[in-house]
């Protein structure tokens, strides 16, 4: 008898909890939303694979020594896999869209008013029992509604680490559900005739321009904002291997291999924080509940600063570009196109909407900052 209790105490049967059952089936949910409804397949996949590895009991994988706590010390606890993401990123982008109509910056900086609506929300529900966040964790919650991913890890790795698997789901989550999130928001605020809005062709941007711009953004950064360096920076690196031409090698690989490769890891050592522990509690059901507001929020901002823009403006403008105003790259813009072409079938903004998009990435970044300068 003794050697078949030891036998049943060896297997993870014997030590299974409901919570780890739970996440398990938190894992498996992703699995389904990247799988079946390629809901940002790239992070879900290894984020809901990571989940359900990490849940496993007597594996040890998210123990010292294990594979999944390695990569986690590694890749996040150091801030390195958010800024190598960045760096591909930034090798991926185009800045034309942005350098022939400056006025977009604007937009992207508006959207990221949910960040900071969302700061003020978080620090709000410390009113009710069950919620005990500090101004470092309403911080690091609030990036959520920047859209970015990287950014969100990034700024919870330094200010909320214990936090950082709801607050990594949930950016991620809101990024895969921007095509069902923000149309509605984007007809609620605007009307037809402001829909169907045909805005002028965008100038052609020469290379020089496109060189010049990220090693301006570099320094401009290094002046006001010290703290947004890293990231900002490592963007700008990419950018740069992307339009100098010289170095085609490097910037395919940034944009390739080494940003899979990274993701991969990054989407495994998320999935590492979302242990039954650290992730079942009603804190984690704020952090959603308040992902959707400042996401919410970021999109409503965006348009109506879009809108005001128009009112003043000689040439015309499409309010709808104000949604793309977030960093989900390049799904919003998309998502600005579909719905423009709704209104009007001749209507095409999806060069018009990229410009406040890339806008949106160096905004979250910015942000980002600018709160690890107050709060870090």
């Amino acid at each position: 008898m003794e050697r078949w209790m030891m036998l049943w105490n060896s297997t993870a049967l014997s030590a299974f909890t409901w919570g780890q059952a739970g996440m398990m089936l938190v894992g498996a949910l992703l699995l389904y939303l990247a799988i079946s409804k390629k809901f940002e397949p790239l992070l879900l996949l290894p984020i809901g694979f990571g989940a359900i590895l990490a849940n496993i009991p007597l594996a040890g994988l998210n123990e010292p020594g294990g594979l999944l706590y390695y990569i986690y010390l590694v890749g996040i606890e150091t801030g390195i896999f958010p800024l190598l993401i960045f760096m591909g990123v930034g090798a991926l982008t185009d800045f034309g869209p942005l350098l022939a109509n400056p006025r977009t910056l604007l937009l992207g900086a508006a959207a990221q008013f949910g960040i900071f609506a969302t700061l003020l929300g978080a620090i709000a529900l410390n009113s009710l029992p069950g919620f005990n966040f500090t101004l470092a964790d309403a911080s690091a919650i609030a990036i959520i509604g920047g859209a970015d991913g990287p950014t969100a890890i990034f700024l919870a790795s330094r200010l909320a680490p214990e936090l950082l698997g709801a607050i990594a789901v949930a950016a991620y989550s809101y990024m895969a559900l921007v095509p069902i999130i923000q149309p509605p928001i984007m007809k609620l605020l605007t009307t037809k005739e402001e829909r169907a809005v045909k805005m002028e062709q965008l100038r052609p941007v020469g290379r020089r321009e496109k060189i010049l711009f990220p090693l301006a953004v570099l320094f401009l950064t290094l002046l006001v904002l010290p703290t947004a360096t890293p990231l900002i920076g490592m963007f700008c690196l990419g950018n740069l291997m992307r339009e100098a031409g010289v170095v085609d090698r490097l910037s395919k690989t940034a944009q390739n291999e080494l940003i899979n490769i990274v993701t991969i890891f990054l989407g495994l050592a998320v999935g590492a924080k979302l242990s039954a522990a650290e992730f079942l509690s009603v804190q984690t059901l704020g952090i959603l509940a308040l992902g959707a507001v400042a996401f919410s929020v970021g999109t409503a901002s965006g348009v109506l600063m879009a809108k005001v823009m128009a009112r003043f403006s000689s040439k015309p403008i499409n309010p709808l570009i104000g949604a793309a105003g977030v960093s989900a790259v390049p799904m919003a813009a998309r998502v600005v196109n579909k719905v423009g072409l709704e209104a009007n079938p001749n209507n095409f903004l999806l060069m018009h909407a990229m410009g406040p998009n890339v806008a949106g990435v160096l905004g979250s970044a910015v942000a980002a900052g600018l709160l690890l300068a107050l709060v870090g």
